[in-house]
């Protein structure tokens, strides 16, 4: 899992140096507004490789552009847990290999949910999401062992560059997660939700995307 994050923040800081220079050379870094939809979707999404089982995380973002400088739009999401999102980025228990902090058995969520994001200057950009989430608690053979919900919200900053006559465009970003409403599930699942955090800091990510 530390590889793997180490080459997350690897990617994300050679997709900002390599955009940065891009738009400096083009002049691209402006968030054109020729294009009103998008749909895009993250880094994760197409690797799918972050950790020791797989995450099965996808995301899909639909948007429009209101105004030159506002953007709403819809996410639907789906993963699937193998341990608490409360864990930080930084604790051993989330870098480590070890399986102590897991569920037993894993936890399928799905929902969908709004954007608000906001053009601050060029290409930098503060977007807010607020997405309701279903949970399924599954056991180790995967028989289902009862449902709950999580609002699941996120902060980000991040900087956007288009290429291809402002067709595609990629965003990486950073973000801070927080689900203030959340079920814990069955004792198991429960007994480890409660020793960590309802929150997540300091995300990297990489959105790609396309305009039309």
């Amino acid at each position: 899992m530390l590889m793997n994050t180490c080459k997350v923040l690897i990617l994300l800081g050679l997709v900002w140096h390599a955009t940065g220079a891009y738009a400096q050379n083009t002049g691209t870094q402006d968030a054109s507004p020729s294009r009103k939809y998008a749909v895009s979707t993250s880094y994760l999404s197409l690797t799918n490789q972050l950790g020791v089982e797989n995450i099965a995380m996808y995301e899909l973002f639909v948007s429009y552009r209101i105004t030159p400088k506002d953007v709403l739009g819809i996410k639907a999401v789906t993963w699937r847990l193998y341990q608490p999102l409360g864990i930080p980025l930084w604790d051993p228990a989330l870098l480590s290999d070890t399986q102590d902090e897991w569920y037993p058995g894993r936890l399928r969520e799905y929902g969908i949910g709004v954007r608000y994001q906001r053009f601050l200057w060029k290409g930098l950009f503060a977007s807010v999401e607020a997405v309701p989430m279903r949970k399924v608690f599954l056991d180790e053979n995967r028989k289902k062992m009862g449902t709950g919900f999580r609002l699941y919200t996120s902060l980000h900053a991040g900087y956007h560059v288009s290429f291809l006559k402002n067709r595609i465009f990629i965003e990486p970003q950073v973000h801070c997660n927080y689900w203030p409403i959340d079920t814990r599930g069955p004792q198991g699942f429960a007994e480890k939700e409660n020793k960590w955090n309802n929150y997540f800091l300091f995300e990297p990510n990489l959105y790609i995307g396309v305009k039309f």
